[in-house]
């Protein structure tokens, strides 16, 4: 099973909260995170530890980082996420709606399977919302 299809929706929320507190020498703490998932902080340490279990985050002195594989995930979940964006986008979806049906399928949908239907969307560089989607030998490096 690939990584993606292990984790929730909460998780990778998590992840990406995470990714925009980080900077060099700063991590996201657990108060921060918390708040940004609009939980308490047991519930948002719930959702941490399945992360640090699988290599996504590492946790120094009560703040969070990504750790590489967690940058590498969170990339593959934003390109698996835009891609059915723009699959769901050519049936006729709206940018909202499209986003809707994306966070449906988007950790279930394995990285074949996107990769199929991003060619047969014939390689669309951008999601219906204008962000830029990688392309698929970008992640080539696929720890899953």
């Amino acid at each position: 099973m690939e990584i993606l299809q292990q984790l929730t929706q909460r998780q990778v929320e998590s992840l990406r909260w995470i990714a925009a507190r980080q900077s060099e020498g700063r991590g996201a703490s657990l108060k921060e995170i918390a708040a940004g998932l609009r939980v308490k902080p047991p519930s948002a340490l719930a959702h941490l530890g399945p992360l640090e279990d699988l290599g996504l985050i590492r946790r120094y002195r009560g703040k969070s980082h990504l750790t590489d594989k967690g940058q590498r995930t969170l990339q593959e979940y934003l390109r698996h996420h835009r891609v059915a964006e723009t699959l769901f986008g050519s049936l006729g979806l709206g940018p909202k709606e499209t986003c809707a049906a994306a966070h449906e399928i988007d950790l279930a949908i394995s990285h074949r399977t996107i990769d199929q239907i991003c060619e047969a969307q014939q390689h669309p560089k951008t999601c219906p919302h204008g962000a830029p989607i990688l392309p698929c030998r970008t992640l080539s490096a696929r720890g899953g």
